[in-house]
């Protein structure tokens, strides 16, 4: 039997978790409804979840996988009791990590085109108009997307043809290095801006009647904490074995839920200095603070049009965001080489040929999604937010209450708790808050099952609506 890869050094896991789950979310989500609903009072809200949710939840995913030594799709089948069919959900967790990937990767090629593009100062004199203008053309131009797009899918695997150690390991770090590096200058950047102060006092200055009232003075306190609850399970990537691969590749000498801490707080800290950027910066130069893809490809751009020294700072920005999705998807490549390679017992560079073709192919419909398949609509969305409809709403919350009741459940049923503590706890470190099981067993879930049934309010909601009128 071929022996497991494993990590050269603790602050390698850390840094490639952190990378795997820091991504796109960060920057143009959590910024935003930051402001939305009243700054640090929204801060605080999310953090109690990031606590009580996400790092309990990371910690099982991190166990499963050092426990087995396997990537998702083999996992469940080593920890399960005999008969069971848990190991059924490792080919729907494969899945989410192909799905993530099919838009991922067109995103990551759009963030690495607009870094030539503001680098070559073709958004300088635009105003946003003219901006958005430009995005929409890009999108439109399929060449030249699908050029970028396969760059990203080769620069991912060359990094992860390399190995563990010598390619993600290595690319990771200095990715990680220089993302937090560039997220550091730009904050002092835009912070010393003329005006920022009025951006940093509505980001950062505790606001209670935004936190529980809309401008329309409507109640909306239990949408803040649904989005609070929302963002902080989203933005750690779990359910899909993305955390669980890792897992598979560190040793015994430290505990579980100690590393999953590292990895929330360093998740947080780039969330938060995003919005350190964010706010000041459209603040100095009076430009309202979008979210989603407006805010990086239409706000921003026009922020840096406005700012001394804009292309450079703009430059700095796009490669920031890059070395953010590059991260995240070398990792989710690792994961699915890891399936491969655990799943048929084949050699990392077969994995990696056969992988670079198939992700590139199944990347196209969702950049054709935006321009010759535009009309293309699969119950009112399109091919990019079905893709992301299917992972966020569904395999991340699903597969979360896999694992949260694999780990919870009686060794009879499932992994057992005993088995999932043993293993969480080895080790120097934080301990798992063991006493919690039936919070861990019975609430957890009901509230994972919130987050996945308003997913689906929000998408439908008010299409059920209109039925009953």
């Amino acid at each position: 039997m071929k022996e497991r890869e494993t990590f050269a050094s603790r602050l390698g896991f850390v840094l490639i978790s952190a990378g795997c789950a820091i991504g796109l979310g960060n920057v143009w989500r959590f910024p935003y409804i930051v402001g939305q609903y009243g700054g640090a009072a929204f801060v605080l809200i999310y953090l109690v979840f990031l606590v009580i949710m996400g790092l309990p939840i990371m910690s099982m995913e991190f166990a499963v996988g050092r426990a087995s030594r396997k990537s998702i799709t083999m996992s469940f089948q080593e920890l399960e009791p005999a008969g069971s069919k848990w190991h059924w959900y490792g080919w729907f967790g494969m899945a989410g990590n192909y799905l993530l990937m099919m838009f991922y990767t067109t995103i990551a090629g759009w963030l690495l085109l607009y870094f030539f593009k503001i680098a070559a100062g073709q958004f300088q004199g635009m105003d946003v108009e003219e901006v958005s203008a430009a995005f929409g053309s890009m999108q439109q131009d399929v060449w030249i997307q699908i050029l970028f797009m396969g760059i990203v899918v080769l620069l991912g695997m060359i990094v992860c043809s390399r190995g563990l150690k010598n390619g993600v390991e290595k690319a990771n770090k200095a990715m990680m290095v220089c993302l937090l590096v560039l997220l550091v200058v730009l904050a002092v950047r835009a912070l010393t801006l003329p005006g920022a102060s009025e951006g940093l006092k509505f980001y950062l200055v505790p606001n209670f009647h935004n936190l529980m009232y809309d401008g329309e003075g409507n109640f909306r306190l239990f949408r803040a904490i649904y989005d609070a609850m929302g963002q902080a399970f989203f933005t750690l990537s779990l359910g899909i074995g993305a955390m669980a691969i890792f897992g598979s590749y560190i040793g015994k000498e430290r505990r579980l839920f100690g590393e999953a801490v590292n990895v929330g707080i360093l998740d947080t800290f780039v969330a938060f200095t995003s919005g350190l950027i964010i706010f000041p910066s459209a603040f100095a130069f009076g430009v309202n603070p979008d979210s989603g893809p407006n805010l990086i490809f239409v706000t921003l751009p026009n922020v840096f049009n406005a700012m001394p020294g804009g292309r450079l700072w703009g430059a700095l920005f796009f490669v920031f965001l890059f070395f953010a999705a590059l991260s995240t998807v070398t990792a989710v490549f690792e994961n699915i080489l890891a399936c491969w390679m655990d799943r048929w017992n084949i050699s990392r560079s077969k994995a990696v040929a056969v992988n670079l073709v198939l992700i590139f192919l199944l990347s196209l419909p969702c950049l054709l999604g935006n321009n010759l398949w535009s009309s293309v609509k699969v119950l009112g969305m399109s091919i990019m937010d079905l893709e992301d409809f299917l992972v966020s709403n569904n395999l991340l919350p699903i597969g979360s209450v896999i694992y949260l009741l694999f780990c919870c459940v009686s060794v009879k049923r499932g992994w057992g708790y005993e088995n999932f503590l043993a293993e969480v706890n080895q080790g120097e470190g934080l301990r798992f808050p063991a006493r919690f099981r039936l919070y861990f067993k019975y609430i957890l879930p009901v509230i994972m099952l919130v987050i996945f049934v308003m997913g689906y309010w929000d998408k439908f909601g008010s299409f059920v609506t209109a039925l009953f009128k």
